[in-house]
């Protein structure tokens, strides 16, 4: 049976690429789970890259991202990826925290245009385009997809051995009932999320007692 592989159809890096502009494509992973931190990528391809592979991270294999992951880094121009802290998403807020690491990967490296998975930026001297499910429609917002989804899952499986019995290797920190139970039992780590609803209300729970 043959293989079908989903492809970006990378309109807008065809647009510019034929201008000779360098885009950037940038993505995160992380923006849901109640631990751990938030990973924002951002890359630059060569103009007229294409690999029908290079596509939403969600819905490749672990053993085809880790792959992808180190094609990404070899074929890039130019990779940036940051690991933002629980302690500065409880500061600005999950969103906040997502368009500050974006602004600051669009700002570093040299890019003419900007390309985000629907997060508007303003930064001075590029065109940005926030693209609704751009993981799946630019070959740049997924490549920094992957990168993202990669370096979190990795550092989720270190948290693991780290503080052993949330399962974070499994849920990667997401609110699972094994999550959640394991909260309850074990109570909130340094990595947990305060500001986030569900261990908010057990950090509450816990300061009645």
């Amino acid at each position: 049976m043959k293989r079908l592989i989903r492809k970006c159809p990378n309109d807008f890096e065809h647009e510019y690429w034929a201008k000779g502009e360098l885009v950037l494509g940038i993505d995160e992973a992380g923006r849901g789970p109640l631990a751990g931190p938030l990973s924002v990528a951002g890359v630059i391809f060569p103009c007229g890259y294409e690999n029908p592979e290079i596509y939403d991270s969600k819905t490749l294999s672990d053993k085809k991202k880790d792959r992808l992951y180190e094609t990404i880094m070899e074929d890039a121009l130019y990779f940036e990826i940051l690991e933002i802290s629980e302690e500065e998403i409880d500061r600005y807020n999950i969103y906040r925290a997502d368009q500050i690491a974006m602004t600051a990967i669009a700002s570093e490296l040299p890019a003419d245009i900007v390309l985000t998975d629907a997060m508007p930026l303003s930064i001075e001297g590029k065109t940005v385009i926030d693209i609704v499910k751009g993981d799946q429609k630019s070959i740049s917002i997924a490549a920094g997809s992957i990168l993202a989804k990669v370096t979190r899952d990795r550092i989720m499986k270190k948290y693991d051995e780290i503080y052993p019995g949330y399962g974070f290797a499994r849920n990667k920190g997401y609110p699972t009932k094994e999550h959640l139970e394991a909260i309850d039992r074990l109570g909130i780590t340094p990595i947990h999320r305060r500001s986030f609803a569900p261990v908010a209300y057990r950090q509450q729970k816990l300061d009645l007692f």
